[in-house]
C-alpha cells in the first residue's frame, strides 16, 4: 500500500469540518489583508472610512426630512417660525434649506457608497486571483489517476462556480455584512435616543423575526440548489464531453441520442430551478411581510405619540423615514445571508478538490536529480493501478548510459506503464527505479521530468500556434531553433507551405492538424528540450512509411548519448536497439538483440513473423490499388500496420 503523507495546509483552506461563514472568511483572511500589499491595505483602511462616513450621513439625512417637515406644517397653520439662535429654531424656519440639504445628503450617500466600492475592487479582485491560482496550481500538483478519472466539463463548472463564490464571499465581508451591522446599530441608537426604548424594542423583534425567518427559509433553498448544480454540473459535462466526440457523434449518428442525454439533464436543471426561484418567491414574501408589521407598529406608536404631545409631525415622518431606510441594509442581510449560503454550497466543491491529496509528491528534503551519464535501472518493479489486476510482476532491466533499448510486446503487457512509472506519474509498489544510481522518489519531481523527454503515441497540442507548441518544450528557444527543431522533425517544409506559417493555430487539442502531423509537432517539442533521457511510445505509429523512415533517421540522430527507451509496436523500427525487452503479462518473457530473439524463435520471433505477413499483404494490396481504384483503395487509406490473424 502506498503511503500518504498528509497535505500541507494551503492558504486560505476550509476543511469540511469548519465549514461556516465565519469559519470561511477566517481563512480568507490572509486575501483580505495581504501582508505583502502595503497599497491594498491602504486601500481597505481608506474603505473603512469611507464607510463610517457614508454610514453617519445615512442616518442624518432623513433628520434633514424631519425639520423640513415641520417647517412646513408650522406655515401651513400660518404660525411664525421660532425665533432664536437654536439650532432646532433655524432649521425649522428653513425647511426649503433642509429639502435641499435632504437632496445634498442623498447624493453623498451615493457618492460616498460607489468611492468606497471602487476602492475596494482591487482588493476583492486580488483575493480572487490569489484563491484561483491556488485552485490551478493543485490541479496540477493532483496525480495522473485523478485526471484520468475526472470529467473535464464537471471540473470546469466546479472550478468557476468557487472563483464566483470566492468573490461573492469577499465582497460580502467587505461591503455588505460589517457596513449593515454598523448602520442597524445606528439606526436602533437613534430610534432609542429621538423617542424612546419602545421603537428600539419593536425594532429589534422585527429584526430577530426577520433574521429567523430568512434563516430557516433559505436552509430550506440549499438543498434546491445543490441539486441545481449538480444538474447544471452534469449537463455541462456532457455538452462538452459530447462536442469533443463531435466526430464520433458522427461516425455512429448518434446526433439524436447526444441531445436528449442532454436534455435529461436539462430536464432536471428546469424543475430544480423551478423550484428554487418559486421558494425565492415565498421568501421574499415572508420577509416583506415582517418588515411591513415591524413598520406597522412603529407608525401606530408614532400617531399615538403626536396624538400624546410627545412628537411633532416631522418625527412620524422620520420614523418613516428611519425604518424605510432601514429596509435597504435589512434586506441586504437577508440577500447575504442567501448569497453566503448559495456560494459555501458552490464553495463545497471546489474545497473538497482543494483537500485532495496529490498521490505523488516531493519527499521532505528532496534534491535535484543529477545526471551524470543517464543510466536507468528498473529493480524487481511491481505496480498495479487496481490491487485486483497487478499490471508489472517484479520486472528488472537496466538501460545503460547512451544506450537505446526497445520494449515490445501485445497490448495490456504493461510497456506504457513502464513510462508513467520512469515519469513518476505514479509510485511504484514493490522495488524501485534509478537514474545513475538515485532513486527517482527520492529526487524532485521538477528536476525528474526535466531530464526526460517524451514523445506519446498520442498527441495533444495546445489551441494555439504550431510555433508556440513547439516551443512549449524549451520557454528560451529562440525563434531559429525552433525551427531547427522543426526541420529535423520533417515538418519545416508543411509548416512554411501553410499561409500563416508558424503562427498558425492548431485548434483545440491540435484538431486542425493530421495524426501524423501532430506527432511531428511533439517530436520537434522534444527535439527543441534536448533531454538527457528520451521516451519514444509509438513515436512514428501516426506516420506514413516514407515520413517515418526520415522521422527515425531523425530520432535515431538525436538519440546519440542520450539514454533511450522505445516503445514499440512496428518492430521494423527497434531492429537497430541496442537490446529488446519482450513483455508479456507483466514481466520480461525474453530480452536480447534483434538477431538474438530471431535465432531464439520465441514470442519475439513469432511477433515478427506476423508484421512481416502483414507488410507482405500491405504491398500486395498496394500494387493491387495501381491496376484498381476499386475496395482495395479504402483498405490501405492509411499506412498502418494491418491487424492479421494468428492463423494468417
Amino acid at each position: 500500500m502506498v503511503r500518504r503523507r498528509r497535505r500541507e495546509t494551503l492558504p486560505g483552506e476550509v476543511t469540511a469540518e469548519g465549514f461556516a461563514f465565519f469559519a470561511t472568511m477566517r481563512r480568507l483572511q490572509p486575501y483580505m489583508w495581504p501582508g505583502e500589499r502595503a497599497d491594498l491595505k491602504r486601500r481597505i483602511a481608506i474603505a473603512i472610512v469611507l464607510l463610517i462616513a457614508t454610514k453617519l450621513v445615512t442616518v442624518i439625512v432623513p433628520y434633514g426630512f424631519k425639520y423640513a417637515t415641520d417647517g412646513l406644517t408650522l406655515i401651513a397653520k400660518g404660525q411664525p417660525a421660532p425665533s432664536g439662535g437654536t439650532w432646532t429654531a433655524m432649521m425649522l424656519a428653513a425647511p426649503a434649506a433642509m429639502v435641499l440639504a435632504y437632496g445634498v445628503g442623498r447624493i453623498l450617500m451615493v457618492a460616498l457608497a460607489q468611492t468606497r466600492d471602487g476602492v475596494t475592487a482591487p482588493v476583492v479582485l486580488h483575493a480572487v486571483r490569489r484563491l484561483s491560482l491556488i485552485v490551478f496550481r493543485h490541479m496540477h500538483r493532483l496525480s495522473l489517476r485523478f485526471h484520468l478519472e475526472r470529467r473535464t466539463g464537471a471540473m470546469s463548472r466546479i472550478v468557476d462556480r468557487g472563483k464566483l463564490a470566492i468573490e461573492t464571499l469577499t465582497r460580502t465581508a467587505l461591503l455588505t455584512v460589517f457596513p449593515t451591522v454598523l448602520e442597524l446599530l445606528l439606526v436602533l441608537g437613534v430610534l432609542a435616543w429621538q423617542f424612546d426604548w419602545r421603537y428600539s424594542a419593536v425594532v429589534c423583534g422585527m429584526v430577530v423575526l426577520y433574521l429567523a425567518f430568512t434563516y430557516l427559509a433559505t436552509e430550506r433553498r440549499i438543498g434546491f440548489r445543490r441539486v441545481l448544480n449538480e444538474n447544471d454540473t452534469d449537463a455541462s459535462s456532457k455538452a462538452i464531453d459530447s462536442l469533443l466526440n463531435y466526430e464520433t457523434v458522427k461516425y455512429f449518428g448518434n446526433e439524436a441520442r447526444e441531445a436528449e442525454r442532454y436534455d435529461r439533464s436539462m430536464a432536471g436543471y428546469e424543475k430544480a430551478a423551478v423550484r428554487s426561484y418559486t421558494s425565492l418567491a415565498w421568501l421574499n414574501a415572508g420577509q416583506a411581510l415582517i418588515f411591513s408589521g415591524g413598520l406597522t407598529i412603529c407608525m401606530a406608536m408614532a400617531i399615538a405619540d403626536i396624538r400624546a404631545g410627545r412628537n411633532t409631525i416631522g418625527d412620524f415622518v422620520l420614523i418613516n423615514a428611519m425604518m424605510v431606510q432601514l429596509y435597504v441594509p435589512l434586506n441586504f442581510m437577508g440577500f447575504v445571508y442567501r448569497e453566503i449560503k448559495l456560494a459555501v454550497a458552490d464553495l463545497e466543491a471546489m474545497f473538497t478538490l482543494l483537500e485532495k491529496d496529490p498521490e505523488i509528491e516531493d519527499r521532505p528534503g528532496a534534491k535535484p536529480l543529477v545526471v551524470s551519464g543517464g543510466t536507468i535501472r528498473f529493480e524487481n518493479v511491481s505496480f498495479h493501478y487496481d490491487p485486483d489486476r497487478q499490471i508489472l510482476k517484479d520486472v528488472s532491466f537496466e538501460a545503460p548510459a547512451g544506450k537505446t533499448i526497445a520494449i515490445v510486446g501485445q497490448t495490456g503487457a504493461g510497456k506504457s506503464t513502464l513510462s508513467r512509472l520512469l515519469f513518476r506519474f505514479y509510485d511504484v509498489q514493490g522495488g524501485r527505479i534509478t537514474i545513475d544510481g538515485q532513486d527517482i522518489r527520492d529526487v524532485t519531481q521538477g528536476s525528474l521530468r526535466d531530464a526526460v523527454g517524451m514523445v506519446p503515441q498520442d498527441t495533444v497540442l495546445f489551441n494555439d500556434t504550431i510555433r508556440y507548441n513547439i516551443r512549449y518544450g524549451r520557454w528560451d528557444a529562440t525563434d531559429a531553433e525552433v525551427e531547427e527543431a522543426a526541420r529535423l522533425a520533417q515538418i519545416d517544409d508543411f509548416i512554411r507551405d501553410l499561409p500563416a506559417g508558424y503562427e498558425t493555430q492548431v485548434g483545440e487539442r491540435g484538431l486542425k492538424l493530421s495524426g501524423g502531423e501532430k506527432q511531428r509537432v511533439a517530436i520537434a517539442r522534444t527535439i527543441l528540450k534536448g533531454p538527457p533521457l528520451l521516451i519514444l511510445d509509438e513515436a512514428t505509429s501516426a506516420l506514413d512509411s516514407a515520413t517515418e523512415k526520415d522521422i527515425q533517421d531523425a530520432l535515431a540522430r538525436v538519440s546519440v548519448g542520450r539514454t533511450t527507451l522505445v516503445i514499440a509496436h512496428r518492430l521494423s523500427t527497434i531492429v537497430a536497439a541496442d537490446e529488446i525487452l519482450v513483455m508479456d503479462a507483466g514481466r520480461i518473457a525474453e530480452r536480447g538483440t534483434h538477431e538474438a530473439l530471431i535465432a531464439a524463435n520465441g514470442l519475439y520471433a513469432g511477433l515478427w513473423a506476423r508484421q512481416r505477413r502483414a507488410d507482405e499483404v500491405r504491398e500486395e494490396l498496394a500494387r493491387v490499388v495501381d491496376e484498381d481504384e476499386g475496395p482495395a483503395r479504402s483498405l490501405i487509406a492509411r499506412d498502418d500496420d494491418l491487424v492479421i490473424p494468428a492463423e494468417a
